[in-house]
Parts: structure tokens; C-alpha cells; sequence
């Protein structure tokens, strides 16, 4: 795959508000990258632009070697596949897959094979004669899908596209469109506020805030290796400790003193200074929970990390049970796999006494600012869920 579409400095702002900045961005041929972020990060406008339906205030949108920030958007090579499908009610299945190539004057026995192709590769052959109220959401999105690609497009811009669906559908659909891009090849920029869609369908994602892009990697990179707190906090559940970089060892580890709590020993794999503000971040699924305290290894410099804490709140989710451990003035996320049949083991409970642990490796510390949102990296926390358990 070679890089083929290129953002340049873009900025984009409406009256004082500014949208993007100087955002650059490269997506490569075939690939399907997603733009991930909260709502009015500046993703959907970074597509809109893509599209042509607005023009940025500075900077260059090249596609395949060709400037086209100024190219009316009917002209561009690109088709949108819109949240609420876009289709036209009056029409069959068969006529709005077609449109498009009506639109551009095709020939009859060329619409008519190039629908044929689309409608078996959306499996919806059955269906052609169906008008968009007598299918169902996942079906009306597949056709939306089908006429956005008969065209032929270079790029497919996907925003929110699994939005309207229920949880099971979106799933479902997920599969589909990663099975549809293995068959067509075309490159797709998808658009999500979901983490989940964009991990479960990404090559590569750009993870956006507040107009900029904090990171962009593939899945198992930006949930892996995070380089901001903010990163951290959005791709996932995670726990945050303020913590102070005390000692920095030859083993490649560093030391971080952290109220309230034993010093904790890190992977320094981003080198910081002695007396360095940090986040030290835990991913829930990387801390192991016991009754008893494990065996310290013989090893003078212990790459595990211990705490003793009082299980505080329970949620019991089937394949996992997550955990809330009072530590001091910590409240650590734990989540713990069911490896083994549950009823015959006697888990931890509200109240008990628990000892935590995670390797050192599997911590990883962030730059810590003032400025950063401290509602980022707050514990999730549903009220609806807790107090629930075994």
C-alpha cells in the first residue's frame, strides 16, 4: 500500500471557532482508516472537507498525486455513506443502487450489470425489488453501501455509519463492511465516536481532540502504547496515578512515588527525568486479583507491582467479573477474565480483603499537565452497575 491521500495543514474554523489545526494526515491506498473521537473533536468536519461540502481555511487535500482542495464535490472521485442512509423512499432497492450511474448517463446494459454486481455482493438479489420501507436498517445500510460504491469511487467516506443500528446489527455489519472492502479494495475513511467499531475494523486510526490529532497507529498500537493521557482514557478503560519519577535504574525501568501508596516500578519506555510529573496507566485487564498475597520472586529488583486493597464494588459481566479496590485513596479498576467454570471457585467478594498485582511492563507512563481534563481520567463508573455481583 503506498500513501495516497493527503491532508496538509488543515484549519478550518466557523466565526471564532476553531475546528481543526494544522492537522496532517496521511491514509494509504486500500487501507480502511477510521478518524476516532469525542463529539466536535473536528472528525466529521475533516470528512466534510474530504468530500467537498466545505472548504478548509488553509491547507491541501491531495488524492492519488492530485490537489484537490478546491474541486467541487461532485467532481471528486469520493462517495459518503451517511448515518441515516440517505435513500430515496419512492425508489426499489434496484433504483437506488442505480441512480448514480443514471446520474452519469451509463448505459442500460452497463447499469443494469453493474447493479447486479452490487446486489449480489450486499446478498440482497431478493430483495432488489423491495422499496427502503419494507427492509430492515442492517439491509438499508448495505444498499446504501452499494450505491455509494457502483460508482466506482476512490474513496469511500463512511460517517457514523453503524450509528442507528442496535448493538447485535452493528456487530454484524462490521463484519459485512470488512468483508465488502475485501472484495471492492477501496480505501475507506470511517468516521466514529465508538472505540469499539474503530478497533474491531481499522488498519489504522487517528485518534482526534479538540480539532488536533493526539495519535495514530494501528489498533494494537493506540491501545497497546498510548502516547497521551488522553489516549489512554478515550481507547479504553484504564487507571490513572498521579505519580513523580524517584529513580530512574539501568534495567530500562524507572521508580515513581505515588501518594498514599508503595513506589511502582515501570517500563521507562519514554525516558523521563528524575522528578518528572507523571500518569502512570494501567489497563483493569492487565492487574491480576488474588486472596493471598503471591510469593515476592527472588529477584532483587521485583518487576511486580502489589497493593493490598478491600473490594469496594462488583460487577459480574459473564465472561468477566470487574472490580473496584479500595486502596487508600485509590480505586483501582481490576477486570478478571473466567478462565475455568466459575461455580467452582469462590471469588472475591464485597468487602474481602484482596491483593493486586501487574508486571511492570504493563504499565506505561504518560507526560502529566496541568491543563490535562481531569474528567478524561476519571474512572467510569455506572451507577446503574454497581452493587451488582455474583
Amino acid at each position: 500500500m503506498k500513501d495516497f491521500l493527503r491532508f496538509e495543514g488543515i484549519c478550518k474554523s466557523y466565526t471564532e471557532v476553531q475546528v481543526l489545526q494544522d492537522v496532517n494526515l496521511t491514509i494509504r491506498r486500500g487501507e480502511i482508516f477510521s478518524l476516532l473521537g469525542p463529539s466536535g473533536c473536528g472528525k466529521t468536519t475533516l470528512l466534510r472537507l474530504l468530500a467537498g461540502f466545505e472548504s478548509p481555511n488553509a491547507g491541501r487535500i491531495i488524492l492519488d498525486g492530485k490537489d484537490i482542495t478546491d474541486l467541487r464535490a461532485a467532481k471528486r472521485p469520493v462517495n459518503t455513506v451517511f448515518q441515516n442512509y440517505a435513500l430515496f423512499p419512492h425508489m426499489t432497492v434496484r433504483e437506488n443502487i442505480a441512480f448514480g450511474l443514471w446520474v452519469s448517463k451509463k448505459s442500460k446494459g452497463e447499469i443494469a450489470h453493474q447493479v447486479d454486481r452490487m446486489l449480489d455482493l450486499i446478498q440482497m438479489a431478493d430483495h432488489a425489488h423491495k422499496k427502503p420501507g419494507q427492509i430492515s436498517g442492517g439491509q438499508k445500510q448495505r444498499v446504501a453501501i452499494a450505491r455509494a460504491l457502483v460508482n466506482k469511487p476512490q474513496v469511500l467516506l463512511l460517517d457514523e455509519p453503524l450509528a442507528a443500528l442496535d448493538l447485535k446489527l452493528r456487530q454484524r455489519m462490521l463484519i459485512e463492511l470488512d468483508h465488502i472492502h475485501d472484495e471492492v479494495g477501496v480505501t475507506f475513511v470511517f468516521v466514529t465516536h465508538d472505540q469499539n467499531e474503530a478497533m474491531s475494523l481499522s488498519d489504522r486510526i487517528a485518534v482526534m481532540n479538540t480539532g488536533k490529532i493526539e495519535q495514530i497507529g494501528s489498533p494494537a498500537q493506540i491501545y497497546e502504547t498510548p502516547e497521551s493521557s488522553f489516549t489512554a482514557a478515550f481507547i479504553g478503560d484504564t487507571n490513572f496515578f498521579d505519580g513523580r519519577v524517584i529513580e530512574t535504574l539501568e534495567t530500562d525501568y524507572s521508580r515513581i512515588e505515588i501518594d498514599g501508596l508503595p513506589p511502582a516500578l515501570v517500563f521507562n519506555d519514554r525516558p523521563r527525568a528524575l522528578g518528572d510529573l507523571v500518569h502512570l496507566s494501567v489497563r483493569p485487564e492487565k492487574i491480576t486479583i488474588n486472596r493471598e498475597r503471591a510469593p515476592t520472586p527472588p529477584d532483587p529488583i521485583s518487576k511486580q507491582n502489589i497493593l493490598r486493597g478491600t473490594v469496594e464494588n462488583m460487577v459480574y459481566l459473564g465472561s468477566t467479573t470487574k472490580y473496584w479496590i479500595r486502596v487508600g485513596e485509590w480505586l483501582v479498576s481490576v477486570q478478571e477474565p473466567h478462565r475455568h467454570f466459575l461455580l467452582d471457585e469462590k471469588p472475591p467478594t464485597w468487602d474481602d480483603e484482596v491483593w493486586l498485582s501487574w508486571h511492570a511492563d504493563d504499565g506505561f507512563m504518560l507526560q502529566r499537565y496541568r491543563e490535562v481534563d481531569e474528567e478524561m481520567l476519571t474512572l467510569p463508573e455506572d451507577d446503574s452497575l454497581l452493587g451488582s455481583g455474583l
